[in-house]
């Protein structure tokens, strides 16, 4: 207590001008759970509280100086010329003194003044900032992680028992608060979808591990800690815990993405998204973009909380924060039908097979279906458009079961991607139909070629192998009987020019496919209410 009371002596002669060694017309302060900031003229001054919140504890001074020097040799990772120093507050008399010269009783970072108007948040705000900028910042982010240490230790941190500790010690800190500030409901949903996930999905976290994906990073990445100047900086990185710093790199685009959403400019964090995989062809984050978004949610809805007694607006921002962390929840729980469609030779089967190794997924084809079929052998291989393993009846039962394929993963909570040109509106009303009985999400993405880059690809099959029967010379009865996609709403279906490399189309079409999913599940919530 009586520690406290000094540092709060402390903060109040820090409060005034002329405290400081250089010109400053007026002091801001502002606050948060674990630090009081000082902004003093051309320069901010960050102090450490003497607190101990379990997750981190700042009772000793020395742990105070120690953390101090921590953050200046962190940050400067990412704000070049930003952090000055770690500086000395004596005590000399009964007056307090920035500078050595008596008792050292404190110690605060020394930090260069950055221009509130140049920070993302308030460029979002003031309407400023622009899906080219965040393009910018999605590709430093990629360098800089590229840069950050991986090796050793550091791997531990991505491993799934290291995260299923993470996300239990937030539920746990959080059950004071559920029924008062948290929604009950929704909290043993967030907590048990993000329970299953773990157990369901290890392997994805392993994939992340192998692929060199963990890195010492940032851990607190959100809007109001980046600024667009030149070049762009970030500020405030986690000093005080490996554990909550270290780790996939996904986790702290999920923190700026949860972040720029909440701020309702989901297009801004796509756009960032679709930066850093561009730069880094990381497509992998996308498997685990929702779950660390949720967890990242409940972090600053916990946060909110511990505040919450202090500070009665963080209430209300505790139950928002845990909203948005249920609608993550719903959309890495929800399972997802992904059609892709469109004419042999559209490059369908392809981009379905670069989809499925990506989101590590079940892929289920109408041409390995079909070949199952016991007139498939009798037909003996290709043959005339509408004759043999082609006739509407034989099809229909290759389509069957390609349904009965997908509502089996769906059973398990699976998401399955569909490859089969659709051609047809009655099988695609069958795919709508399964994702509403499995409530499911269904996304076609529509694969269109010109007439002439068909034809060529067809040709090129000749005298080769491979599943699909389709030849050049069914193409004209192939492009007479597509139906076009018409009776598909905006939510379900989107396009994909394969005349462009698929390398190439790719970050754009899995930020859009994203996109899409996040908006059916949004539509399911409101319903809920």
């Amino acid at each position: 207590m009586g520690e406290m009371k000094t540092f709060e002596a402390i903060c109040r002669a820090m409060a005034r001008p002329d405290f400081y060694p250089h010109p400053v017309l007026k002091v801001e302060r502002r606050e948060t759970h674990i630090s009081v900031v000082f902004l003093a003229g051309d320069f901010v001054y960050k102090l450490k509280k003497p607190v101990d919140f379990g997750f981190l504890d700042y009772t000793s001074l020395e742990t105070r100086k120690k953390m101090c020097e921590l953050e200046v040799k962190l940050n400067r990772r990412l704000a070049d010329r930003v952090y000055l120093g770690v500086v000395p507050i004596c005590a000399k008399g009964d007056q307090f003194l920035l500078a050595e010269g008596g008792a050292e009783i404190e110690y605060g970072v020394r930090m260069r003044r950055l221009p509130d108007e140049a920070s993302l948040s308030s460029m979002i705000e003031t309407k400023k900032v622009t899906p080219g900028d965040m393009i910018l910042l999605g590709e430093r982010l990629f360098q800089f992680f590229e840069g950050a240490e991986r090796v050793g230790e550091i791997e531990k941190f991505g491993a799934g028992e290291v995260i299923g500790f993470n996300t239990e010690e937030n539920f746990r800190q959080l059950e004071p608060f559920v029924g008062d500030l948290i929604d009950r409901q929704r909290f043993e949903f967030v907590m048990e979808a993000s329970r299953t996930f773990l157990k369901d999905r290890s392997a994805l976290f392993q994939r992340r591990i192998d692929g060199g994906k963990i890195c010492d990073g940032h851990g607190d990445l959100r809007a109001e800690h980046v600024y667009f100047l030149d070049p762009i900086q970030i500020i405030d990185c986690v000093e005080f815990s490996q554990r909550l710093r270290c780790g996939d790199r996904a986790a702290d685009l999920a923190f700026l993405h949860m972040d720029v959403e909440r701020l309702g400019r989901a297009d801004l964090s796509l756009a960032m998204l679709q930066g850093y995989t561009e730069a880094g062809r990381d497509f992998g984050i996308y498997t685990v973009l929702d779950f660390y978004s949720c967890y990242r949610a409940v972090v600053k809805a916990k946060v909110s909380c511990l505040s919450a007694g202090k500070r009665n607006e963080m209430r209300g921002r505790a139950s928002r924060y845990f909203d948005l962390a249920f609608a993550y929840a719903v959309q890495f729980a929800r399972p997802s039908i992904f059609v892709l469609c469109g004419l042999p030779g559209s490059g369908k089967s392809t981009w379905a097979k670069k989809i499925a190794e990506i989101f590590g997924l079940c892929l289920f084809s109408s041409d390995a279906l079909r070949q199952e079929l016991p007139e498939y052998g009798e037909s003996g291989g290709p043959v005339a458009f509408a004759t043999g393993i082609y006739k509407p009846g034989i099809r229909a039962r290759a389509y069957s079961r390609l349904m009965s394929a997908a509502q089996l993963e769906l059973k398990k909570g699976r998401s399955v991607i569909l490859d089969a040109s659709f051609s047809k509106k009655k099988w695609r009303e069958e795919a709508v139909r399964l994702a509403e009985d499995m409530d499911a999400n269904i996304l076609f993405l529509e694969c269109l070629s010109s007439q002439p880059t068909l034809l060529e690809r067809l040709t090129g099959r000749e005298g080769k192998g491979g599943l699909s029967d389709a030849r050049k010379e069914h193409l004209p009865g192939l492009l007479k009987e597509f139906e076009p996609l018409e009776e598909l709403g905006e939510a379900q279906y989107m396009k994909i020019d394969t005349e462009a490399p698929l390398e190439a189309r790719l970050p754009l079409v899995l930020s859009t496919v994203y996109s899409k999913k996040q908006n059916q599940v949004a539509r399911i919530i409101k319903l809920l209410g």
